[in-house]
Parts: structure tokens; C-alpha cells; sequence
């Protein structure tokens, strides 16, 4: 009998464990694909399927709003400029804040239309104010993506209707809200969960209830559609100012969609921390020259900067890979080699390695300068 209790036991304890493996794969695999990088450095440290390539509905407006803040800030227009409505806002379909041709609205309400309350009307103003036209915007987000080197990530609708040609990457997204995080006036539209534009008349509700429920909020958006599911990109910034970004895609609810968010930016305030790169120049050695005015000239890193590591981390192993001699002539910040910056087996920061000086070739008039002062010594 007793072995029998223990046969069933052991049967019960298997079954729960399967079960409880089940489940948390089941919990892994709530979202077609996610991420999570540092916001500075772009640094990924969680995925599962960054890469694949998924349509993420409305989070479309993203780049849309990355343009925009890039227009502002290079003076194109400001968030008091007043635009007025053309034909474009007639029929438009999906979130609007009812406006007519002839309408006018200043851009910070117009911004406020899109960021809070997912307006396609008011992102129809904003986009021929920035581009001449809808179609031509589009192209600009083409244009901008392209750029910012996202190769996943094709564009066809401005206001991020489902087109089965269109396609982006949680990685591609991650990298765009790197991008808008570096825009402070667009924070307080980010962080807003209700508001009122028009006079009052019309109100905004965010659909990222994070917004108004999460204390590290610091911007993006939520969206959902029946063909993309229920996406999100989230920032989450501490008081020390580092920020983590997650994107989520594919999600089956929107309490998936927040808590894998959450989860994910809470894991990278836990487990990771942001530090420097710094890499005194004095440990490299000259580098011979061959056929210079100099023997030898001294290498340096291209650029120094922050780099994020598992918390824990007391020291990294750095490889430099450049040759033993160079031919001149050779000029000043010309790239000769690289340096990488390795935790156990992976990189988390990679520089160029350059020339501190110019070296110039040898000359005839050079070495009879030389035998001359030879002779005068």
C-alpha cells in the first residue's frame, strides 16, 4: 500500500512540475516576439523572436511621431504653430478628434491628439505639414527607417491600417522609440493618461493604462487590432535617469501585453546596470612606421562611452585587433583597427581603433633636411 502512495506521489509531483513547465512556456510564449534593450546604447538584452517580422498595426504612429519631433526640433515649425485642416481629415476612418476641413488646431494639441488619444485625423495635419502630403510622408517614413538602418520594417499607411504588405520588428520599433526618447517635449504627452483638446470639447484616454499605473513610465504606446494583436512599446526610467525600453507584439490580451512589458523593464532595473567604457590610450603601445617622417605614431579609441553589463560585473576582457606596422603616409583619426569589449563571451561595447596624428610619407627634401642637421651637429 504504501508503495502504491508513493508510486502516485511521485505520478503527482511529475505531472505538476510538466504542468508547471507548461505553464511558464505558455507565459514565455504570450507574445509573437519581444524585446528589451538599454535606451542609451541600444543594447539588446532580452529577445524572443526581436527579428521576425510582424504587422504592429498602429504602432505605426511611432516613426510618424519620430519625424515630427525632428521637425520640430530643427525649426521646421513650433508646438504653437497653428495648421488648419485640408480635405485629407474628410472620411477618415479609426480614433479622431472630429475635425473638419478648414478646422485649425496648434501642433501641441495636435501632437497631444496623436500621443494620447491615437488620432488619425490630427496625424493627417501634422503629416502634410511636415511633408506636402499623406503619400509623401509615407515615403518619408520609408525614407527615415532606411536611414536608421531597420531593414525589417516597410511601411504603406500613415495611421497604421492593416496592410498584409506592411511589416516592422519588435528590434526595428525597440530602436525607433531609442530614437523619440531623445525629444524631452514630447514626455509630458507620453506620460498622460486623460486629457481634453478642442476646448474641452473633445477628450483623450490613453489605451497604455501603464501610463497612469506604473511608477518607471516614461512614454510610448499601446495598441491593438484584430490582425496584430495587442502591442505595446513601453519606456521605464528610475530616478538615476537610466532607461530600459520593451517592445511587445503579438500579444493575445492587453493584461499580457502590460505585464510582459512590466516585466521586462523591471528585469532590466534588476539585473543590469549601466557603466563606462573608459579605456586609458597610455595602455596602447606606438605602432611602427614604415617610410614616415615618424617612426611610430600612437593609436587611440575612436570613442569611449557607456556600456550595460549584468549587475556583478567587476571587470571586462578587452581585444584589440590592429597590425604591427603601418605605411605611411597616414592621417589623423584614420581607422586602423577595432576594439571590443567582451563580458565572458559577449560583446558589449565595439569601438574603432584610430591614429592619434598625422605621419607624413618621406620625402627627398625631408632626408636632405636630415643630413644637413646631421652635418651641422
Amino acid at each position: 500500500m504504501m508503495k502504491k502512495l508513493i508510486a502516485v506521489l511521485c505520478s503527482f509531483l511529475i505531472l505538476f512540475t510538466l504542468m508547471s513547465a507548461g505553464k511558464k512556456q505558455e507565459e514565455a510564449l504570450a507574445a509573437s516576439s519581444y524585446i528589451l534593450i538599454e535606451s542609451n546604447t541600444k543594447t539588446v538584452l532580452e529577445e524572443y523572436n526581436s527579428s521576425k517580422r510582424l504587422n504592429a498595426g498602429y504602432l505605426n504612429k511611432l516613426m510618424a511621431l519620430l519625424i515630427i519631433a525632428e521637425d520640430i526640433a530643427s525649426g521646421e515649425y513650433t508646438l504653437d504653430t497653428e495648421l488648419t485642416a485640408s480635405q485629407s481629415v474628410s472620411g477618415i476612418k479609426g480614433s479622431v478628434v472630429w475635425l473638419e476641413p478648414g478646422d485649425k488646431m496648434n501642433v501641441e494639441e495636435l501632437l497631444k491628439s496623436v500621443i494620447i488619444g491615437n488620432a488619425n485625423d490630427a496625424l493627417s495635419v501634422l503629416a502634410e505639414r511636415s511633408s506636402g502630403s499623406v503619400d509623401e510622408f509615407v515615403m518619408q517614413m520609408n525614407s527615415r527607417a532606411f536611414d536608421l538602418g531597420l531593414r525589417n520594417t516597410a511601411y504603406f499607411s500613415l495611421y497604421g491600417y492593416y496592410d498584409e504588405r506592411e511589416y516592422t520588428t519588435a528590434y526595428d520599433i525597440a530602436i525607433i522609440c531609442s530614437e523619440l526618447s531623445k525629444y524631452d517635449f514630447l514626455q509630458p504627452y507620453f506620460k498622460t493618461w486623460r486629457d481634453f483638446v478642442r476646448n474641452g470639447t473633445v477628450e483623450l484616454v490613453n489605451e497604455n493604462t501603464l501610463s497612469r499605473t506604473y511608477q518607471y513610465h516614461a512614454g510610448f504606446k499601446a495598441v491593438h487590432s484584430e490582425e496584430s494583436g495587442y502591442c505595446i512599446a513601453e519606456c521605464g526610467k528610475n530616478e538615476s535617469g537610466t532607461a530600459f525600453i520593451s517592445v511587445v507584439l503579438g500579444a493575445e490580451s492587453d493584461d499580457d501585453s502590460f505585464k510582459k512589458a512590466k516585466q521586462l523593464i523591471n528585469s532590466g532595473f534588476s539585473n543590469y546596470k549601466v557603466t563606462d567604457s573608459y579605456f586609458p590610450d597610455e595602455m596602447f603601445k606606438p605602432i611602427r612606421v614604415k617610410n614616415g617622417e615618424e617612426s611610430a605614431v600612437e593609436p587611440i579609441l575612436a570613442k569611449q562611452g557607456n556600456i550595460v553589463v549584468p549587475k556583478g560585473t567587476t571587470s571586462l576582457r578587452i581585444i584589440c585587433v590592429f597590425p604591427e606596422y603601418l605605411n605611411a603616409p597616414i592621417k589623423k583619426g584614420q581607422k586602423i583597427g577595432t576594439a571590443a569589449f567582451f563580458n565572458g563571451k559577449k560583446i558589449v561595447f565595439e569601438t574603432d581603433v584610430i591614429v592619434k596624428n598625422d605621419v607624413k610619407k618621406i620625402s627627398f627634401g625631408f632626408i636632405l633636411k636630415k643630413m644637413l642637421l646631421n652635418m651641422v651637429k
